[in-house]
């Protein structure tokens, strides 16, 4: 008997679904921690812009006054201290120095910077006002003694926090 059509048997034709499936299984999951670690990366490098925005006024009241500002002092300065995944930023002034910590907000974001329900956190630091470091140098050469390092994952840093 001679067949004269040509086609994929119903067979051939799961076989095919099951490739595909077993396929897709394997490549779906590395490339969605691609994506989330993207848009990580993309709230860490918003909260930099945020942390940037209080270098001017903290180095200007450091020359001014030849101190580190209060919370109320600070909280006068800097204006802005909430942004679209920030939930707030934080001063602290060290026995060396100066930081602000940016903690990330737990819902409206990424995974990525939220920890164990709570929120991580990116720290920018002086110990002159002029010379800013990003994250968790507490070296007393090329750091700030007494800094709280921030807990945002290395993969979610920018090249400047890392």
């Amino acid at each position: 008997m001679r067949q004269n059509e040509k086609g994929l048997t119903l067979i051939e034709t799961m076989m095919i679904l099951a490739a595909v499936g077993i396929l897709a299984t394997i490549a779906i999951p590395p490339a969605y921690q691609a994506y989330e670690n993207s848009i990580a990366r993309e709230q860490v490098a918003n909260a930099l812009t945020l942390l940037d925005s209080v270098k001017k006024p903290i180095s200007a009241f450091y020359v001014e006054n030849k101190r580190w500002p209060q919370k109320a002092e600070f909280d006068n300065l800097v204006s802005v201290q909430s942004g679209k995944y920030i939930e707030n930023l934080t001063s602290r002034v060290l026995s060396g120095g100066f930081q602000v910590t940016a903690t990330f907000k737990n819902t409206g974001g990424s995974a990525g910077p939220a920890k164990d329900n709570a929120g991580r956190t990116l720290v920018l630091a002086t110990a002159d006002g002029s010379k800013w470091i990003c994250n968790d140098d507490t070296n007393p050469d090329t750091g700030v003694p007494g800094l709280v390092p921030g807990n945002v994952l290395k993969e979610h840093r920018p090249d400047a926090c890392k």
